[in-house]
């Protein structure tokens, strides 16, 4: 195996899957619905960014449970909180009592979220659950039902928020929408699809929305919320570049809602607390999930008062929502990423993998852009540079080499492969994934170029 005498953290006993990893495959195959997976890594344990499976392999964490363990596994402070919580209270639903835990996560909320109003919060479990009540909300605010989004967005699976969700057709598949939503070009530089080069193209996609999509599809008082992802994730974590959303803005004159779907760029990945900081825009709803209580489950919508003063009691609601248990550890991982400053270290630190991962767009030939804010790095694997063709086949076998190796790392899209490290990951533990990666890179682009291995 490549590099095995280099290894200290990743140590790969028997080559995976190995054979308990094989029968919990095919007993999960049988009795659970079919959903995709990237490869048969069967977690038993997992400690700060190190992962064991269930015959002993350990692995290095380059995937965060998805943009979920933004402070590493099982840390000793969430732990912790959650015991405490768990010998007290494990739940009574706040939708129809109280309990003072969300009292001081809301109040945790409105100050770390941008925008100098005041604001409240609604507490679900997931990132679905807080699109489907942002949409709420808006709908509510507005008395307007239809919707704006971006080609490439993930939003969710749920039918309201499937209704947004333009990544992969596979989700759509067989599904009615639930809302009437109108999508248009994210900015992707680069893969502009007016072959334009930025900044030369003075924003021709925003000019696009205006003068085709408002004029031709749907009028602009129709239109409830704009919803976006203020960094593309699963539809290839493309960065948009600095002044696109506020160019957006021309919506707000015609009382269309900024919404930002934070699920996976929030708490901290992209080097500031939520990602739209980067661009300088206050969305009037902001919505965040996944690394919020870093392994829990709990979602929210931290919104401006003045689009939630017009609800009435019982229009919004969630057994779960805001599960004390779960509130504790929100509050824990809040307080972790404070104490340890780790929102400066993710900016900092990622700033560094993104130089060292930039190499390779010049010393192979399938590495066509690596692009990428904080911790949020997208590798974007290509056929041809020329053409920008993407290589799905390609960045498949990038991250399951990765896995045969001791790095769990998994991809965004068809052919971007993601780098999202916990953000307090060691920076020993950092360097030997990243060798780990840089080396499948290379060996795939060797056989790649041998004719050995065919893109797609």
């Amino acid at each position: 195996m490549a590099m095995a005498e280099q290894k200290k953290y990743a140590k790969i006993l028997t080559e995976p899957p190995g054979p308990n990893a094989k029968k919990i495959e095919a007993s999960t195959n049988e009795l659970l619905v079919r959903i995709s997976r990237f490869y048969p890594l069967v977690v038993e344990q997992a400690s700060g960014s190190l992962v064991r499976d269930v015959d002993g392999n350990q692995y290095i964490d380059f995937a965060s449970g998805l943009a979920v363990l933004n402070i590493g596994s099982c840390h000793p402070r969430v732990v912790e909180a959650a015991k405490k919580q768990i010998e007290k209270l494990i739940h009574y639903s706040y939708t129809d009592w109280y309990y003072p835990q969300l009292v001081e996560l809301a109040g945790r909320l409105a100050a770390l979220t941008p925008g100098k109003f005041e604001k409240q919060v609604f507490f679900g479990n997931s990132g679905a659950e807080a699109v489907e009540n942002a949409m709420k909300i808006a709908m509510n605010h507005t008395r307007r039902v239809k919707m704006l989004a971006h080609y490439g967005a993930f939003h969710g699976r749920t039918l309201g928020a499937l209704s947004l969700t333009a990544s992969k057709a596979v989700h759509r598949k067989r599904f009615t929408m639930a809302v009437d939503t109108f999508h248009i070009p994210f900015p992707h530089c680069y893969r502009c699809p007016w072959n334009l080069t930025y900044p030369e193209c003075g924003y021709a996609c925003v000019d696009f929305i205006k003068e085709s999509i408002i004029q031709h599809l749907v009028p602009y008082d129709d239109i409830a919320a704009y919803f976006f992802e203020p960094c593309l994730g699963e539809g290839g974590y493309v960065i948009p570049p600095p002044d696109f959303f506020r160019r957006m803005e021309f919506l707000r004159d015609y009382g269309v809602l900024f919404v930002a779907d934070e699920v996976q760029t929030g708490m901290g990945r992209t080097g500031r607390w939520f990602a739209v900081e980067h661009f300088g825009v206050d969305p009037d709803l902001l919505c965040v999930a996944k690394a919020l209580a870093n392994g829990f489950p709990i979602s929210a919508v931290i919104a401006n008062r003045r689009v939630t003063e017009g609800l009435e009691a019982g229009q919004l609601g969630s057994t779960f929502g805001g599960n004390p248990v779960s509130a504790e550890a929100a509050l824990a991982t809040i307080s972790v990423i404070e104490e340890e400053r780790l929102v400066q270290r993710a900016d900092r630190m990622g700033k560094r993998v993104l130089k060292r991962l930039k190499t390779l767009e010049s010393t192979t030939a399938i590495v066509g852009e690596v692009r990428g804010l904080g911790f949020f790095i997208g590798i974007d694997v290509v056929a041809d540079k020329k053409t920008k063709e993407r290589a799905p086949r390609l960045a498949q076998h990038i991250i399951t080499e990765c896995f045969k190796r001791g790095l769990i790392v998994v991809t965004a899209g068809t052919n971007v492969i993601r780098v999202i490290p916990p953000m307090n990951i060691q920076e020993d533990i950092l360097d030997e994934g990243l060798q780990i990666l840089e080396q499948a890179i290379h060996d795939t682009d060797k056989i790649y170029r041998a004719g050995e291995i065919k893109a797609r």
